[in-house]
């Protein structure tokens, strides 16, 4: 079953003590009962939320064929899960909040929703993907003509880019970098920009930081900033002319520009009509992390069997499938002190927008 999470549900389920977790005196129902005489364990439910890193449509189409293959897998490792529970959050900060509730098991999130939730959950893995043929923190070099490609070589960090769109203000700033030009603050506090809510790594966070390292600003110093609820929106909105400048993540062309025209309208190839004027550090790659308030996650051997289910099922191309749509081609062992880098971050970002 796949839906959005609605914030007013998450209140009032925990309002209602029917988050899971919130029994964890050991009085009620478990979310796992003792195992049978071949040694399966029955686990009554398991809950996963996504991050809409795409439209929920698109994330829901996509992972459909997750619960068979994911219940499947745990089967194999002893564990009969009666259902599985897949849903698209409506933000990024509404998956954290579930995790945080309990009212998810699981939740796909970037490293700096995580820094904000780590007190009610922890990590079970990181994310790989493939690395990209452009990796400069110059950004001319990445206005060669060509979109980016991806390489065979795995990765666990990425990096954010400033893309300019085809708007006159857009292309005006893309000719500058260019140019060999330095970019002022004044040419881009005249432009408008999309980005996503302040706990997006590559939406918010590293923007700001790169702002804040090139200017002495962050993005609440800016202008004109629309604030939209996924990277699909910004590419939207960055077609439509409706914004000069979005941020996103360095592979943002790659997923888009082969539906740059039919999709979002551009008028011409997306290569032709953006360019990067800007590109931060790196940023480690996002999660699945657990609840640590979810009573079904407090077994220490579940979520060893749900973390290596999901490192061999992205090992089959049923699963590549599958995590595709998050820009994902496998997973390792994660842990809480990896994410060390983004809290700095987080701390930084505090402090200048304070």
């Amino acid at each position: 079953m796949k839906k959005n999470i609605p914030a007013l549900l998450l209140s009032l389920a925990l309002s209602c003590g029917l988050l899971a977790g919130c029994g964890a005196s050991g009085t009620g129902e478990t979310a796992q009962e003792a195992p049978d005489a071949d040694g399966v364990q029955s686990v009554s439910s398991l809950k996963i939320a996504f991050s809409p890193y795409a439209d929920a449509d698109i994330i829901s189409e996509s992972t459909q064929p997750l619960e068979e293959l994911l219940k499947a897998k745990l089967l194999e490792k002893g564990y009969d899960v009666g259902e599985i529970d897949m849903s698209v959050g409506t933000s990024y900060t509404a998956v954290g909040e579930a995790l945080s509730a309990g009212s998810a098991d699981l939740g796909f999130i970037s490293g700096g929703n995580y820094v904000l939730f780590s007190d009610d959950c922890d990590v079970l893995l990181t994310a790989l993907r493939y690395g990209i043929n452009k990796d400069s923190e110059n950004p001319a070099d990445w206005n060669d003509g060509t979109i980016e490609e991806n390489t065979e070589d795995m990765s666990t960090y990425y990096r954010c880019i400033l893309l300019a769109g085809p708007t006159e203000k857009g292309q005006e700033l893309l000719d500058k970098v260019n140019n060999g030009q330095e970019l002022t603050w004044e040419d881009l506090n005249s432009a408008t920009w999309a980005v996503l809510n302040p706990t997006s790594a590559s939406g918010y966070i590293y923007p700001c930081l790169w702002l804040q390292e090139h200017y002495g600003k962050g993005i609440s110093d800016l202008d004109n900033v629309v604030e939209c609820d996924s990277h699909t929106t910004s590419v939207a909105r960055l077609a439509a002319g409706q914004v000069d400048v979005m941020v996103s993540y360095g592979h943002i062309r790659i997923k888009n520009a082969p539906i740059w025209e039919s999709d979002f309208g551009g008028t011409a190839p997306m290569v032709e009509q953006t360019g990067v004027i800007g590109v931060t550090d790196g940023i480690y790659n996002d999660m699945i992390a657990y609840s640590k308030t979810s009573e079904t996650m407090q077994d220490e051997d579940f979520r060893e069997a749900v973390g290596e289910a999901f490192i061999e099922l992205a090992e089959t191309e049923e699963g590549q499938a599958i995590f595709s749509v998050f820009s994902q081609v496998g997973y390792t062992w994660g842990s809480d002190a990896d994410y060390d880098g983004e809290r700095a971050a987080q701390e930084l970002l505090k402090s200048m927008e304070q």
